[in-house]
């Protein structure tokens, strides 16, 4: 398992962090990807199944798409 000192480093090799945009640039993908994680995982909770996994559905409430949605951030619009 990767330390935090290794994790970060990763990061701006993945993102070629050279400057403190580059960093807020990277920030703000993260913070992106964290939400959007955060969202997925209360979607399954709610409706009580993962992901494609309809076999083991015991509701009749079911994913059915999704939209592009803006959330504002002290990173900007994300």
């Amino acid at each position: 398992m990767l330390n935090k000192s290794e994790i970060l480093k990763k990061l701006i090799q993945e993102y070629d962090v050279k400057t403190t945009r580059d960093v807020q640039e990277m920030l703000k993908d993260l913070f992106a990807e964290t939400i959007q994680e955060m969202l997925e995982a209360e979607l399954d909770e709610h409706l009580g199944y993962d992901r494609y996994d309809n076999q083991n559905k015991n509701t009749t409430n079911s994913r059915n798409g999704h939209r592009n949605k803006k959330v504002r951030s002290d990173f900007g619009e994300v």
